[in-house]
Protein backbone atom coordinates (compact mmCIF):
# COMPACT_ATOMS: atom_id res chain seq x y z
CA UNK A 1 0.00 0.00 0.00
CA UNK A 2 2.99 2.34 0.81
CA UNK A 3 4.46 1.68 -2.76
CA UNK A 4 1.53 2.82 -4.13
CA UNK A 5 1.16 5.70 -2.51
CA UNK A 6 4.52 7.03 -3.15
CA UNK A 7 3.66 6.53 -6.55
CA UNK A 8 0.93 8.69 -6.92
CA UNK A 9 3.09 11.74 -5.36
CA UNK A 10 5.72 11.55 -7.85
CA UNK A 11 5.58 13.04 -11.30
CA UNK A 12 2.64 14.12 -13.05
CA UNK A 13 -0.02 11.66 -14.51
CA UNK A 14 -2.08 11.23 -17.92
CA UNK A 15 -4.85 13.37 -16.80
CA UNK A 16 -2.19 16.55 -16.01
CA UNK A 17 -1.16 16.80 -19.87
CA UNK A 18 -4.70 16.19 -20.98
CA UNK A 19 -5.64 19.34 -18.48
CA UNK A 20 -2.54 21.30 -19.94
CA UNK A 21 -3.83 20.37 -23.81
CA UNK A 22 -6.97 21.76 -22.51
CA UNK A 23 -6.04 25.03 -21.14
CA UNK A 24 -4.12 25.81 -24.19
CA UNK A 25 -6.36 25.47 -26.73
CA UNK A 26 -8.50 27.55 -24.18
CA UNK A 27 -6.13 30.32 -24.31
CA UNK A 28 -5.95 29.80 -27.81
CA UNK A 29 -9.55 30.56 -28.20
CA UNK A 30 -9.55 33.54 -26.17
CA UNK A 31 -6.98 35.01 -28.02
CA UNK A 32 -8.83 34.65 -31.30
CA UNK A 33 -11.65 36.28 -29.80
CA UNK A 34 -10.00 39.09 -28.65
CA UNK A 35 -8.38 39.84 -32.41
CA UNK A 36 -11.70 39.12 -33.90
CA UNK A 37 -13.52 40.95 -31.73
CA UNK A 38 -16.73 38.72 -32.01
CA UNK A 39 -17.43 35.21 -31.34
CA UNK A 40 -18.37 32.76 -33.58
CA UNK A 41 -21.11 32.51 -34.74
CA UNK A 42 -23.33 29.13 -33.94
CA UNK A 43 -23.78 26.98 -37.26
CA UNK A 44 -27.86 27.21 -37.99
CA UNK A 45 -29.93 24.66 -37.70
CA UNK A 46 -31.10 22.42 -40.51
CA UNK A 47 -33.75 23.89 -42.81
CA UNK A 48 -37.21 22.01 -42.32
CA UNK A 49 -37.81 19.74 -44.70
CA UNK A 50 -40.82 20.77 -46.91
CA UNK A 51 -43.47 18.02 -46.44
CA UNK A 52 -44.05 16.33 -49.57
CA UNK A 53 -47.97 16.09 -51.46
CA UNK A 54 -48.18 12.35 -50.83
CA UNK A 55 -47.39 12.86 -47.10
CA UNK A 56 -49.49 15.75 -47.02
CA UNK A 57 -52.78 13.98 -48.76
CA UNK A 58 -52.21 11.30 -45.97
CA UNK A 59 -52.35 13.62 -43.51
CA UNK A 60 -55.88 15.35 -44.57
CA UNK A 61 -57.01 11.45 -44.93
CA UNK A 62 -55.94 10.46 -41.44
CA UNK A 63 -57.68 13.85 -39.98
CA UNK A 64 -61.06 13.19 -41.74
CA UNK A 65 -61.40 10.09 -41.49
CA UNK A 66 -64.70 9.23 -40.62
CA UNK A 67 -66.24 12.45 -41.16
CA UNK A 68 -69.73 12.49 -43.49
CA UNK A 69 -70.43 15.92 -45.29
CA UNK A 70 -73.86 17.18 -44.84
CA UNK A 71 -76.48 17.08 -47.73
CA UNK A 72 -76.85 20.02 -49.34
CA UNK A 73 -79.54 19.25 -51.31
CA UNK A 74 -81.98 19.42 -47.69
CA UNK A 75 -80.16 22.96 -46.84
CA UNK A 76 -77.36 23.80 -44.76
CA UNK A 77 -79.01 23.33 -41.08
CA UNK A 78 -78.60 19.71 -39.88
CA UNK A 79 -81.61 18.40 -38.99
CA UNK A 80 -83.26 18.55 -35.37
CA UNK A 81 -84.21 15.35 -34.42
CA UNK A 82 -87.20 14.84 -32.62
CA UNK A 83 -86.95 13.42 -28.72
CA UNK A 84 -90.53 12.36 -27.17
CA UNK A 85 -90.83 10.63 -24.04
CA UNK A 86 -92.31 7.29 -23.73
CA UNK A 87 -95.55 8.69 -22.13
CA UNK A 88 -95.87 11.20 -25.47
CA UNK A 89 -95.33 8.19 -27.72
CA UNK A 90 -98.39 6.38 -25.75
CA UNK A 91 -100.68 9.10 -25.93
CA UNK A 92 -100.14 9.61 -29.40
CA UNK A 93 -100.04 5.47 -30.38
CA UNK A 94 -103.51 5.13 -28.46
CA UNK A 95 -104.94 8.48 -30.31
CA UNK A 96 -103.76 7.01 -33.51
CA UNK A 97 -105.92 3.88 -32.68
CA UNK A 98 -108.72 5.73 -31.49
CA UNK A 99 -108.71 7.24 -34.59
CA UNK A 100 -108.80 4.09 -36.59
CA UNK A 101 -111.49 2.63 -35.29
CA UNK A 102 -113.40 5.76 -35.19
CA UNK A 103 -112.27 5.93 -39.25
CA UNK A 104 -113.46 2.02 -39.34
CA UNK A 105 -116.50 2.34 -37.35
CA UNK A 106 -117.28 5.78 -40.12
CA UNK A 107 -116.67 2.88 -43.05
CA UNK A 108 -118.44 0.08 -41.60
CA UNK A 109 -122.08 2.40 -41.27
CA UNK A 110 -121.68 3.93 -44.83
CA UNK A 111 -121.26 0.38 -45.97
CA UNK A 112 -124.13 -1.07 -44.49
CA UNK A 113 -126.48 1.90 -45.43
CA UNK A 114 -125.63 1.08 -49.33
CA UNK A 115 -125.58 -2.71 -48.97
CA UNK A 116 -127.79 -2.98 -46.49
CA UNK A 117 -130.52 -4.28 -48.58
CA UNK A 118 -128.26 -6.61 -50.65
CA UNK A 119 -126.93 -8.27 -47.63
CA UNK A 120 -130.44 -9.28 -46.70
CA UNK A 121 -132.91 -11.44 -48.20
CA UNK A 122 -136.57 -10.62 -47.25
CA UNK A 123 -140.45 -11.20 -47.49
CA UNK A 124 -143.18 -10.02 -46.85
CA UNK A 125 -146.41 -10.97 -47.46
CA UNK A 126 -148.98 -8.29 -45.80
CA UNK A 127 -148.97 -10.11 -42.76
CA UNK A 128 -145.81 -11.72 -41.92
CA UNK A 129 -142.32 -10.77 -42.35
CA UNK A 130 -139.65 -12.89 -42.98
CA UNK A 131 -135.64 -12.04 -43.60
CA UNK A 132 -132.00 -13.16 -43.26
CA UNK A 133 -128.47 -12.14 -44.15
CA UNK A 134 -127.74 -13.83 -46.58
CA UNK A 135 -124.69 -15.77 -45.03
CA UNK A 136 -127.06 -17.28 -42.34
CA UNK A 137 -127.78 -20.70 -42.97
CA UNK A 138 -131.69 -21.59 -43.07
CA UNK A 139 -131.58 -23.39 -40.86
CA UNK A 140 -131.13 -20.68 -38.05
CA UNK A 141 -134.08 -19.15 -39.63
CA UNK A 142 -136.50 -22.25 -39.59
CA UNK A 143 -136.15 -22.33 -35.77
CA UNK A 144 -136.74 -18.65 -34.92
CA UNK A 145 -139.80 -19.07 -37.36
CA UNK A 146 -141.17 -22.06 -35.11
CA UNK A 147 -140.27 -19.93 -31.63
CA UNK A 148 -137.60 -22.97 -30.50
CA UNK A 149 -134.98 -19.88 -29.20
CA UNK A 150 -135.27 -19.19 -25.76
CA UNK A 151 -136.20 -14.84 -26.01
CA UNK A 152 -133.78 -13.47 -23.92
CA UNK A 153 -135.52 -10.15 -23.53
CA UNK A 154 -137.89 -7.89 -25.29
CA UNK A 155 -139.19 -4.32 -26.37
CA UNK A 156 -143.01 -2.80 -26.36
CA UNK A 157 -142.65 -0.10 -29.12
CA UNK A 158 -146.47 0.94 -28.68
CA UNK A 159 -147.43 4.03 -28.44
CA UNK A 160 -144.32 5.87 -30.08
CA UNK A 161 -143.87 7.78 -33.49
CA UNK A 162 -141.50 6.37 -36.37
CA UNK A 163 -138.53 8.30 -35.50
CA UNK A 164 -138.49 7.82 -31.77
CA UNK A 165 -139.41 3.91 -32.27
CA UNK A 166 -137.09 3.55 -34.50
CA UNK A 167 -134.25 5.45 -32.31
CA UNK A 168 -135.22 3.03 -29.33
CA UNK A 169 -135.12 0.07 -31.01
CA UNK A 170 -131.42 0.88 -32.51
CA UNK A 171 -130.69 1.37 -28.94
CA UNK A 172 -131.99 -1.87 -27.87
CA UNK A 173 -130.34 -3.95 -30.39
CA UNK A 174 -127.22 -2.76 -29.81
CA UNK A 175 -127.28 -3.09 -25.72
CA UNK A 176 -128.14 -6.32 -26.34
CA UNK A 177 -125.29 -7.46 -28.82
CA UNK A 178 -123.42 -5.84 -26.31
CA UNK A 179 -124.60 -8.10 -23.32
CA UNK A 180 -124.30 -11.13 -25.16
CA UNK A 181 -127.96 -11.97 -25.72
CA UNK A 182 -128.67 -14.16 -28.58
CA UNK A 183 -132.83 -14.00 -29.35
CA UNK A 184 -135.22 -10.67 -28.07
CA UNK A 185 -138.79 -10.09 -29.11
CA UNK A 186 -140.01 -6.56 -30.50
CA UNK A 187 -143.80 -5.57 -30.42
CA UNK A 188 -144.77 -3.35 -33.06
CA UNK A 189 -148.52 -3.69 -32.69
CA UNK A 190 -150.76 -4.58 -35.75
CA UNK A 191 -151.98 -1.32 -36.10
CA UNK A 192 -155.76 -1.94 -35.65
CA UNK A 193 -156.75 1.07 -34.11
CA UNK A 194 -154.46 3.22 -36.93
CA UNK A 195 -155.57 4.91 -40.25
CA UNK A 196 -157.14 2.34 -42.70
CA UNK A 197 -155.90 -0.34 -40.37
CA UNK A 198 -152.59 -0.72 -41.12
CA UNK A 199 -149.82 0.26 -38.21
CA UNK A 200 -146.57 2.42 -39.70
CA UNK A 201 -144.67 0.54 -37.32
CA UNK A 202 -145.50 -2.63 -38.81
CA UNK A 203 -145.06 -1.16 -42.65
CA UNK A 204 -141.84 -0.09 -41.30
CA UNK A 205 -139.90 -3.21 -39.05
CA UNK A 206 -138.89 -4.72 -42.02
CA UNK A 207 -137.00 -1.54 -43.53
CA UNK A 208 -135.62 -1.10 -40.23
CA UNK A 209 -134.61 -4.33 -39.48
CA UNK A 210 -132.52 -5.10 -42.94
CA UNK A 211 -131.24 -1.89 -43.51
CA UNK A 212 -129.53 1.31 -41.07
CA UNK A 213 -128.24 1.35 -37.60
CA UNK A 214 -130.72 -1.72 -36.87
CA UNK A 215 -129.40 -4.10 -39.78
CA UNK A 216 -125.70 -3.96 -37.75
CA UNK A 217 -126.97 -6.04 -35.06
CA UNK A 218 -129.47 -8.21 -36.83
CA UNK A 219 -129.14 -11.71 -38.28
CA UNK A 220 -132.73 -12.75 -39.08
CA UNK A 221 -135.80 -11.64 -38.17
CA UNK A 222 -139.51 -13.50 -38.44
CA UNK A 223 -142.85 -12.78 -37.10
CA UNK A 224 -143.47 -14.33 -33.99
CA UNK A 225 -146.10 -17.33 -33.06
CA UNK A 226 -149.34 -16.54 -31.92
CA UNK A 227 -148.58 -16.96 -28.08
CA UNK A 228 -146.04 -14.45 -28.29
CA UNK A 229 -147.75 -11.44 -29.99
CA UNK A 230 -148.40 -12.98 -33.93
CA UNK A 231 -148.38 -10.05 -36.44
CA UNK A 232 -147.87 -7.74 -33.79
CA UNK A 233 -144.39 -8.73 -33.14
CA UNK A 234 -141.09 -9.94 -34.72
CA UNK A 235 -138.34 -12.59 -33.09
CA UNK A 236 -134.90 -10.93 -34.05
CA UNK A 237 -131.41 -13.22 -34.27
CA UNK A 238 -128.61 -11.14 -32.50
CA UNK A 239 -125.68 -11.25 -34.43
CA UNK A 240 -122.52 -12.99 -32.39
Amino acid sequence: MAAKKSKKKGGPGPFDALKALRDELEQKAKKEEARTGAKRAPAPPPPLRKPEPEDEALLLHRLFAGVQPLDRSKGSRVPRQKVESPAAEQHAKRGAEAAQREADAVHEHLRTLVEGRARFEVNDDGRRVEGRRVDLPMDAVRRLRRGLLPIDSRIDLHGMGAREARTQLELFLRTMRSRGERCVLVIHGKGEHSTGGVGILRGEIAAWLSQGGCSEHVAAFATAREDDGGEGAVYVLIRR
